[in-house]
């Protein structure tokens, strides 16, 4: 540990560190979990880029959801946009099996719950370190296709990891929204970037969600988002449905259309075969 990490998380944390180590995980700096010389046990997130970092975003997310919801979260102790000090969350590592995976629907249908009058947020987010607008609309449809798909395919294609013909029938696609998804009841809170990563469990429960992307949405872009990466399965969605019934027409359609969003920030962020699966996605609904 340098004496100028030292000195920073010191004046952050409110007490000297005594031990470092380093975590894995995220797209955003560097995380430790870190010792603190008055027995707390803490995560530290820095953010060097140049320009200045983006890490007081991530903190208000974890806040709100802190101060809203029934979510559990890390504590916010600091939040600057250089470094973001929080709470460490006992985890053991575990996979998410069948009840940890019911108890996350459980809070995660309690959190889609929360509501506000319009779609978006008041201020802009992040996903994945990626700027996430966040303009407030009466529309869902509108919305997705206009700051969610077309905002996402615009970044994707000036990074150079997004062809100009496969944006154009994004373009297409976004604009025919109306033809494959429906308005849902009400806009609802959403963590945002549910993957396995970003879920903790300790002995069988869900001990904390971290990393969060946070608007109002359509909460079935939160479940499709879900099995992207297989984070939940047929015990997650079982519950979730006891709880908050689920419309016809998601597994068949709506899932791989809403998970156009997280495969194009991946395609910005890595590009490769999420472009692909881009493309194929669009190519199965005829685009």
């Amino acid at each position: 540990m340098t004496d100028d990490l030292r000195d920073l998380i010191a004046k952050a944390a409110g007490a000297a560190p005594v031990n470092i180590a380093s975590l894995g995980g995220g797209c955003v700096g560097e995380v430790y979990r870190v010792e603190l010389k008055d027995g707390r046990d803490v995560v530290v997130k820095l953010d060097r880029a140049k320009g200045g970092g983006t890490l007081d975003i991530e903190g208000a997310m974890l806040r709100t959801l802190a101060d809203h919801s029934r979510l559990p979260v890390p504590g916010v102790i600091h939040a600057s946009p250089d470094i973001l000090v929080m709470d460490h969350i006992e985890n053991d590592g575990g996979a998410i099996g069948p009840d940890a995976q019911r108890h996350a629907a459980e809070l995660l249908a309690d959190l889609h719950a929360i509501t506000a009058p319009t779609f978006g947020f008041a201020t802009d987010t992040l996903i994945g370190g990626l700027s996430q607008p966040n303009g407030e609309y009466d529309c869902w449809r509108d919305f997705f296709g206009e700051q969610r798909l077309i905002h996402m395919g615009r970044e994707a294609l000036d990074a150079g990891r997004l062809s100009s013909e496969v944006m154009g029938r994004l373009e297409k696609f976004a604009a025919d929204l109306g033809n494959w998804i429906e308005e849902p009841a009400s806009p609802s809170l959403i963590h945002g970037d549910m993957w396995g990563g970003n879920v903790l469990v300790r002995e069988g429960r869900i001990a904390g969600f971290v990393d969060p992307a946070i608007y109002y949405a359509d909460a079935e872009i939160e479940l499709a988002f879900s099995t992207l990466f297989s984070t939940f399965g047929e015990p997650f969605f079982a519950r979730y449905g006891e709880i908050r019934p689920m419309r016809p027409g998601f597994f068949e359609e709506r899932r791989d259309i809403y998970n156009l969003y997280p495969l194009l920030v991946h395609t910005r962020l890595f590009g490769g075969h999420y472009a692909a699966s881009v493309e194929r996605t669009l190519k199965r609904f005829g685009y």
